[in-house]
Formats: C-alpha cells, structure tokens, sequence
C-alpha cells in the first residue's frame, strides 16, 4: 500500500509520538509497503526506506526561544497568521494548523495515497481528508486527560489559562467522532476514548505498541546497587514525577539510592525546582536525547525501573523495561496494569499520586534481589509474547485494508 502517515511534531524525544510514527513507519516498510511521513517540526529522524515531507509551521516553540514571535518576513499565508494569533491568546495551535497545511499538500497529490493515517493531530483539515481519501486516525489518549489534570494541580488564577491552552480539545473529539475508524493503543485508552470524545465502540480498534527484544534486552553486567530508573517527561503533572521524588528523598535516609530520570526538563521548571527544594542534586541524574541503545543500557543497568504516572494510554517506557528484565513499580492508573498484567507477575503496583505507597514498595523491592530477578524475568517473557511492532504494523495493516473496503463500498453505494 502507498500510505501517508501525519503527526504535527515527530521527532521522537518530544515524546511517545515521535516513537511510534518512526518505528511504526520502519515495521510497515518491512511489510513492503510504501510510507511517507508528513510532519512538522520537529521532524523525526527515518528509516531510509520511508520518505519524509517536510510540513513546516512557524516552529513557535522550538528551543531555545518557546513563544517565540516570528518575523514578518517568516509570515506566508493566513495559516501563519492564524497560529501566531493562536499562540498570543494563550492556545496551543499545531493541532489545527498542521491539519489545515497536511490537507492542503494532501489535496495536491489526491489519489497518490491508498490511506491517510493521522497521528493524534484531530484537526479539522483532516475533514476535508478523509471525503476524499480512506483514513485511520491513531488516538494514544483522549488529552482531555491530561487537561483535568493540569486543571486541578493548577492553581486558581492559572485555570483560565490551561483551559485556554486546551481548546483544541473540543476540536479533536468533534473530529474524531467523524472519523471512519480511530486506532488506539490499550482497552483502556479505547474506553477512555468512547467516554471523552463519544466516538462509538464499534469504530476503535486496539493495537498495542512494541519494543525492539532485540535491542531492549537484559544486560549481562551487573545492575547498579540503589540504582532506579524513571522515563518521563518529568514537567507534565500527568507523569506523576513529584511523587517519585518525593518517594527518593524519603528513601535516602536510610539507605544508599539514586534516580536516573530520563527526561527534558526545563531549568526553570516545577521538576528542577522540587530537586533543589528535597536537596536531591546529588542522587537525581537527568539525561535526554539518548539513542535506543543508550536508554536500553540505562533501563539494563538499574534494580528498578519506575511509571509514577497518573495516567497512561499505554506507557511505552513500561514495556522497553519489561523487555531489559527490569523489575517494575507502577502506578494502577489507566493502561498501565492492562501493559504489566497482574499485580506481582512484573511489576508491583501501587495507588497513583501515594507518594507513601510508592516509598514502600520502592523500598520493599530494593530489599528482595530474588524478588527482583523473578519480576524481571516474567517482564522479559511478556514483552517476547505480546508486544512487538512486527506485530503492531499487521494489526494496523488490517486496519488500513478495513479502511479501504469501506471507502470502496461508500463510492459504489
């Protein structure tokens, strides 16, 4: 099949999308089909048998200059216009804005594609779309989510603008209640979908996500003695990362512990100024930007590897440390029990937000090697035996050919 796969930002350390357009990308063309990546920045480093068109926006929080006010020079068309404006009354607008660019290079090449599958942007360009061509659209998580979240940590003069920032939120479920057929990634991201967006039952299709085994695979050198890992965006309250703070300050008054946080996190933000205030600059170690390799040696390396989240669609990061053999102590909050199975088969499972309950069983595991090595072993086998994205790419597939015959029968009906 010839197919287009859209996500307005790609590059895969802004997060778990980046991730799955890339590998989901490479899985589809060793199935032998051809994919062409349409994104905007920051744009995702490819597989060389995927193409990739470059849909550029005014790139208004690129680093190292976020919010920043582009020249006039840099204005092309209403599209910039309107993101500019967006961004100046405090939303957020590449939702919208790549939609409205993605469908405007899409309707300049219609019939070049057998599908269209759109990668959680929702706007309403894809619309225009989707009349036209047979699409997917991959949902992760309803980021309503994430806003309740944000809402709630927020304080009261603050509410007014994460509401703001949030309205493409309205947007993307309007879109995706008219969408053919929504893919997302967990059972309970699908009910999390049917409830928030009201998409019906009977257009979401679940795929989990996968790892690399081969890549992300237990280590033959020894793990770090006190060493835990977390793989967060540490600043987004939904991670849960406060928590697991607040957990290692506790710990390190009895016992020899460090945390490598695999994240990006703002120098000025709430993360780096919650290890200043625990006095945790010493057994807190922060890296990003790390290849597969790196972070699989990382994830390798540690005694325990920790999702502190408050909610996850799926926890990618939870199933790259199943595949290392690295034990688990998990947050019971949203996907992340159906990733990790029963409590004690891979992981320990705790309330999300305890900070108590996590310091515990954190503290009860670092104290149990054969414990350790049991759990991660059991991780090691589900991550062979469930999750893969040779496997992801042939659900997807089917997917795609269900999208197919559906356009084929509303053409000739």
């Amino acid at each position: 099949m010839r197919i287009a796969l859209l996500s307005y930002r790609s590059k895969r350390h802004v997060g778990g999308q980046g991730v799955y357009v890339e590998r989901l990308s490479k899985a589809l063309a060793d199935r032998g089909h051809h994919v062409e990546v349409f994104s905007g920045q920051p744009y995702p480093a490819l597989d060389p048998r995927v193409t990739l068109t470059e849909v550029p926006s005014l790139d208004l929080y690129r680093e190292p200059d976020p919010f920043r006010t582009p020249r006039l020079r840099e204005f092309r068309d209403w599209i910039d216009v309107l993101e500019v404006a967006t961004m100046w009354t405090a939303g957020f607008p590449e939702p919208l804005t790549f939609s409205l660019r993605a469908a405007r290079e899409l309707r300049a090449r219609r019939g070049e594609f057998d599908v269209v599958h759109d990668n959680q942007c929702l706007g309403f360009g894809l619309l225009a779309v989707a009349r036209s061509s047979p699409m997917v659209a991959t949902i992760h998580h309803p980021i309503s989510r994430d806003r309740t979240l944000d809402l709630k940590a927020a304080r009261w003069w603050r509410k007014p603008m994460v509401h703001r920032w949030y309205g493409f939120v309205r947007m993307q479920g309007f879109v995706a209640r008219r969408l053919p057929r929504v893919l997302t990634v967990s059972s309970s991201s699908a009910a999390d979908i049917a409830d928030a967006f009201g998409v019906h039952d009977d257009a979401i299709t679940v795929a989990p996500l996968g790892v690399d085994t081969d890549v992300f695979r237990p280590s033959d050198a020894p793990r770090v003695p006190g060493r835990i890992v977390a793989v967060a965006s540490a600043d987004v309250v939904l991670k849960g990362v406060r928590h697991l703070l607040e957990s290692v300050a506790k710990l390190r008054t009895e016992r020899d512990v460090e945390l490598q946080l695999v994240s990006k996190c703002d120098p000025d933000g709430p993360t780096r100024r919650l290890i200043d205030q625990l006095d945790l600059g010493d057994v807190v170690h922060i890296s990003s930007g790390l290849e597969d390799a790196e972070l699989a040696a990382l994830l390798a390396s540690a005694e325990i590897a920790c999702v502190p989240s408050l909610y996850e669609g799926f926890s990618l990061p939870t199933v790259e440390a199943m595949s290392c053999g690295t034990p688990l102590v998990v947050s019971r909050a949203g996907a992340i029990p159906e990733v990790v199975g029963a409590d004690g088969l891979c992981a320990d499972l705790v309330p999300p937000g305890d900070t108590e309950a996590l310091t515990a069983t954190l503290a009860a595991l670092l104290d149990d090697p054969q414990r350790r090595a049991a759990l991660g072993a059991r991780g090691r086998s589900r991550a062979e035996e469930r999750y893969s994205w040779a496997a992801v790419a042939a659900a997807t597939e089917a997917v795609y050919d269900s999208a197919r015959t559906r356009a084929r029968r509303e053409r000739n009906s």
